[in-house]
């Protein structure tokens, strides 16, 4: 995963207030709605779906 878009995420992730984290961030195909939450801690864990997700965010320039 690239660490400087994971850190762009921590870094916005970091700065969100916290009733908004269970907002849904992004919808992918492959699971559906995911939640800021989730999307922390499938990036924090380095998972395919975290590299999927970090892919789209910066896609759509959230990160």
């Amino acid at each position: 995963m690239e660490s400087d878009k994971q850190a762009k995420f921590l870094k916005v992730y970091a700065n969100l207030p916290i009733n908004l984290r269970e907002e849904i961030v992004v919808v992918l195909a492959q699971t559906g709605p995911v939640t800021w939450n989730v999307a922390w801690s499938e990036i924090s864990n380095n998972t395919e779906l975290g590299e999927a997700l970090i892919k789209k965010l910066s896609e759509f320039k959230i990160i």
